[in-house]
This record gives structure tokens, C-alpha cells and sequence, in this order.
């Protein structure tokens, strides 16, 4: 691939793939994704001032956007991100904007929210950084509701900025996000089908209300993970590393996803799930041997069903979106 070289002086940003729900938090958790080989997986933007406005866009998944109707998500983060300044008296652009969509699009891998929060960086970084953490994430917020018609936070917050999150309401303030400590010898499997799930037609499987028993189930299960990872109990963090809530009513939209999911199991994953809204899958080991069995496991899975995919051992990306140098030569 060619290093990404802007025309005058501008900025690249990257902003990394993002597991959402992280299986035990729906819309409540979020982890960025580091691969083991070094390569870069997410979205690249290219901003440089510009006398007009501009957007541009090509890299691997490029394709799959171009008969979209509705406005591509980072002019649509652009603009979110001009009426905030405007708000604060802070005018800034116009911009020349070039997309590398490097994430498959409905693939359940954060891949609009790596668009979005690369655009923002990139923007913050040529207008000085006038806005805060908490109002980037509300601005990316926003331009992720209009892909997925929901607003949630859970792919956005790590993509921004790095890690695991937990993104935490607030009683008389906005939410806020919480790092949380991920043990640093688990490994994140991650592999995606050949297949296209759009989030919106995830979420709309989803009932209208809960029972009691499924809220408490879940809020139960969530507390458990969040107190394995804090305590080191590893035991507790596999045991509630899990979805309760949403997986049960999305497990039919994933083709063979249940016997797949069995498969990485049985090859020693500590759990597996969705990642995100599907299609794609992830799972912990706590070794690369694991994680490669895993892995081998879930492709056979989809193998199975006639579906070709690609896959990823990952640890969490510490950082999350940053400028990278614009001659650098990134791997797909």
C-alpha cells in the first residue's frame, strides 16, 4: 500500500478497530484492538487545509460505501464537529478530507467509529485542540447514531481513547468513561466472515423491554466482570465474560454462530461472543498457542457455512486514535 503523503501541510490520523459490548456490556463496554504483527487496524484520515471543503476517499473497503445515499460519516463528524467550535466562537476549516477505509463496514469491528474518531483527531490536532475528551466523545457519539440509528458510545469511547472502557452515567452530568484494567497477558481473538450485518438491523432484534430476571441477570453479570478484572480473579473475569442480554436474540443473524462459538471454546477460549453487533467473532486466550487454536476453530466454524474470513490475534490497543506520520507505510 503507499504511505499516505498530504498535499500541503495537514495531518494523518488513525484510529483503531473496537470490540463494542465486550460481550458482558451492552452499549456499556468497549476495547481498541492492537493486532501482535504490528499492523494497523482501522481507519486512516487525511486532513489538510483546503480554500473549499473537500472529502475524498479510496483504500480496501472504499468500495462497499460508495452507493451509500446518506453522507459519508466523516463529513457528517466534520460538520458535528464545526457547530461545536461555532458554538464556542472557534470557526475553523474549510478541510480537504481523504478516507482510507481500511475496516470492513458492517463487520461489527467499531469500523464507522474508526472513520469518526480519526476525522475528529485529525480535526482537533490543525485547530489547536478546542475541544475536550468529554465533547469529542459527545460529538463522535452523535455521528455514530447516524449510522447505526442508536446512540451508544461503547465503540467510540475505546477507539478514542484506547484500552478497555466502561463508559460510567452520570446523576446530575453527562456520562463519562472509566478505564479498566485489562490483564496484559490475554489475547483477543477476532475474526470476520465474509458477510455484511448492518448494527441497524442488529439492533432491531432487540425487544422493546426487558423482564426483571434479564435485568438483573445482566446488571449481575456486568458487575461480576468488572470486579474480575479489577480484582485479578480470573476465574470471575471468565465466568461473566459472556453475554446474557442481546447475544441470545442476535445469535440467529450470525450463520453456524452457536456451534462456531462451541468450537472456540472447546479449543480453550475463556469466552466468546459477538463482537459488537456482528458478524464477526471474538474471544480471549490467555496464550498465543490458545489464541491461535481459537482462532483456527472459529474459521472452521465459518468454513462450515461457506463463508471465507480473515482474522486477528490482538492485544488492547494502549492508546487508542493518534496522528501517525504521514509517510509511514501501514499493512492492512
Amino acid at each position: 500500500m503507499n504511505p499516505v503523503k498530504p498535499p500541503g501541510p495537514g495531518v494523518v490520523a488513525y484510529a483503531p478497530a473496537s470490540i463494542g459490548n465486550f460481550a458482558a456490556g451492552f452499549d456499556l463496554l468497549g476495547a481498541a484492538l492492537a493486532p501482535l504483527d504490528g499492523s494497523l487496524l482501522g481507519d486512516l484520515l487525511e486532513a489538510s487545509p483546503s480554500a473549499t471543503a473537500e472529502f475524498h476517499m479510496d483504500g480496501p473497503y472504499a468500495a462497499s460505501l460508495q452507493g451509500d445515499h446518506r453522507p459519508n460519516l466523516v463529513v457528517r463528524a466534520a460538520s458535528l464537529y464545526a457547530e461545536a467550535l461555532a458554538a464556542k466562537g472557534r470557526p475553523c476549516g474549510p478541510f480537504r478530507l481523504r478516507l482510507e477505509k481500511r475496516l470492513p463496514v458492517s463487520s461489527g469491528l467499531g469500523s464507522s467509529a474508526s472513520s469518526i474518531v480519526a476525522t475528529l483527531v485529525a480535526l482537533q490536532a490543525l485547530c489547536s485542540e478546542p475541544l475536550s475528551v468529554g465533547e469529542l466523545l459527545d460529538v463522535a457519539g452523535r455521528a455514530e447514531a447516524h449510522a447505526s440509528n442508536g446512540l451508544h458510545w461503547d465503540n467510540v469511547a475505546p477507539a478514542l481513547l484506547g484500552g478497555l472502557q466502561l463508559l460510567v452515567p452520570g446523576r446530575d452530568q453527562p456520562f463519562s468513561t472509566r478505564r479498566l484494567p485489562w490483564p496484559g497477558d490475554l489475547l483477543v481473538v477476532v475474526v470476520h466472515p465474509d458477510y455484511s450485518l448492518p448494527t441497524a438491523d442488529s439492533r432491531a432484534v432487540l425487544p422493546p423491554s426487558l423482564s426483571w430476571a434479564d435485568t438483573l441477570g445482566f446488571a449481575g453479570n456486568l458487575a461480576g466482570f468488572v470486579q474480575g478484572v479489577q480484582s485479578g480473579d480470573r476465574a470471575l473475569l471468565a465466568r461473566c465474560l459472556r453475554d446474557p442480554l442481546v447475544e441470545p436474540h442476535r445469535a440467529r443473524l450470525v450463520p453456524g454462530f452457536r456451534k462456531t462459538q462451541a468450537a472456540a471454546m472447546a479449543a480453550g477460549a475463556l469466552g466468546c461472543s459477538l463482537s459488537g453487533s456482528g458478524p464477526s467473532i471474538f474471544a480471549v486466550a490467555d496464550s498465543e498457542a490458545v489464541a491461535a487454536c481459537v482462532r483456527d476453530a472459529i474459521q472452521s466454524g465459518f468454513h462450515r457455512e461457506k463463508l471465507n474470513s480473515r482474522a486477528w490475534i490482538c492485544a488492547l490497543d494502549p492508546e487508542g486514535a493518534r496522528l501517525v506520520p504521514a509517510t509511514r507505510e501501514v499493512r492492512s
